[in-house]
């Protein structure tokens, strides 16, 4: 039988043999390192459990938006992939929908990602992925879930995970983390994120509600702004207590404003009342982007701004199937004047620590590479969501190495719901930082030794940094 390409030693290496060889050494290097999840959306609830993964669809297909975006491009209609509909359909029709369409993620990174995942997770033969074989392939893999070792807890050693951070709403209470933290037969760390956008944006529907549960419960007393603004220190605290080392901002766009306390708390009380206009909100999003900034700067959780991207464009898709249902995409964003009044005040402090990501790849020289080069506290993120695809993710290199050198990016972030997808991603982020970094060694721009150090700052040194690990 023909070796699968997703089991190919030279998997996603460059062309040229003198790199390749190069590429391979370097490979070796990242290969012994552990796996370091520092933002993603795997409930710390379901590893607590230790939950059975559920049927194939509902593992490998419904959550992932980079799979039915593109189904539904193809002419898939949405209830035929589950995606957030409550007429959901049949699991294995949901297979044989994709299993017809394989295909179509031919050169995408989700299907990289895939294929690697069905191949090395699962035992499947590449090869047989198409309709004709959908029900025997969803048969095989429900085998494997049905074992008693496919659990969480056993993937979470045999994948070489260290560290696995979530992303959750302020008011959690996180007795999931707790009981995984006090498990002394569980030696992985799934550590918390603070994630405040449902209680930022006036137009999130629960914004009101959201914002009062917040005043209500950890105001200390307070009403209006200063509880608002109250609340979300004590929960932040509260996370940190728990093991939080990052607070992760989904922002509309990178903009931050100081605003005096009469004029913020005019403008949270037109949140309220859902009186605000477009431009209130967003002006007191960017308030809070500093204000959060400033709580950074306290209590050291890490900062990350991911802005930029029009959630849920397709105004029919969201009203037949609810938010979040693959139609978000990027818009141009301006970082420099935008973060302006956050970094002057907080850029060179020595206790806070900002990472900056984009889905605007034009920023990357432009921007990020030049803040992050000169502001003690700004990491580059990792290229995430649409750009973390081998061509996009080389492109970053070589966009902001120059500027960067290796110490200031943050380290690959998988950012994924798909637990079963996380080694497969981080092998694509090392062979490719691999790779470039085996060009600068044949262009004589860095030595084999340094390469080799170079592989193990962008694998692990960086965001164990980054994000205080």
């Amino acid at each position: 039988m023909t070796q699968s390409i997703a089991t190919h030693p030279d998997r996603l290496l460059p062309a040229d043999p003198a790199t390749r060889t190069i590429a391979r050494e370097l490979v070796e290097v990242a290969e012994t390192l552990p796996l370091l999840s520092p933002h993603g959306h795997v409930p710390a609830e379901a590893i607590a459990r230790n939950d059975a993964f559920p049927d194939p669809a509902a593992l490998l297909i419904s959550p992932d938006h980079y799979v039915y975006r593109l189904l539904n491009a193809d002419g898939v209609n949405l209830e035929e992939v589950n995606a957030g509909t409550s007429d959901a359909a049949d699991p294995r029709d949901v297979w044989r929908a994709f299993c017809k369409r394989w295909e179509l993620f031919d050169g995408t990174a989700s299907g990289y990602w895939l294929r690697r995942e069905l191949v090395t997770v699962f035992g499947i033969d590449d090869a047989t992925i198409d309709g004709a074989h959908a029900d025997e392939l969803y048969d095989r893999i429900s085998d494997v879930l049905a074992r008693p070792a496919f659990r969480p807890r056993q993937l979470f050693r045999d994948f070489g995970l260290e560290v696995l951070a979530t992303t959750d709403d302020p008011l959690d209470d996180l007795s999931a983390h707790r009981q995984l933290a006090e498990d002394q037969d569980f030696a992985g760390k799934v550590l918390p994120t603070f994630r405040p956008d449902a209680y930022v944006k006036f137009w999130n529907p629960s914004f009101a509600t959201n914002a009062d549960r917040l005043v209500q419960e950890a105001g200390d007393g307070l009403s209006g702004y200063r509880g608002y603004l109250r609340g979300m220190e004590n929960r932040r605290r509260h996370f940190v207590g728990n093991g939080a080392v990052s607070a992760d901002h989904g922002v509309w766009r990178p903009e931050a404003v100081r605003l005096d306390d009469a004029e913020a708390a005019e403008l949270f009380e037109k949140g309220i009342s859902g009186t605000a206009t477009e431009a209130e909100a967003l002006r007191f999003e960017a308030n809070m982007t500093y204000q959060f900034a400033r709580m950074s700067a306290d209590d050291g959780l890490t900062m990350t701004i991911h802005p930029g991207s029009y959630r849920d464009h397709s105004t029919h898709t969201v009203e037949r199937f609810g938010p979040d249902t693959g139609n978000d995409i990027p818009f141009a964003v301006d970082f420099t004047r935008g973060l302006q009044p956050l970094l002057s005040d907080f850029g060179n402090s020595d206790d806070f620590n900002l990472v900056l990501f984009t889905l605007d790849e034009t920023t990357f020289s432009r921007e990020i590479a030049p803040l992050a080069g000169f502001y003690r506290a700004v990491y580059a993120g990792a290229p995430w969501w649409f750009l973390d695809e081998p061509d996009a993710m080389h492109r970053f290199r070589a966009a902001t190495t120059g500027t960067l050198g290796f110490s200031r990016s943050s380290g690959f972030i998988d950012d994924t719901r798909a637990f079963c997808s996380i080694p497969a991603r981080h092998d694509a982020a090392r062979r490719v930082d691999a790779g470039f970094l085996a060009r600068l060694v044949v262009e004589h721009r860095i030595t084999e030794e340094r390469a080799r150090t170079a592989m193990v700052e962008l694998t692990d040194t960086n965001p164990r940094k980054v994000f205080n690990l």
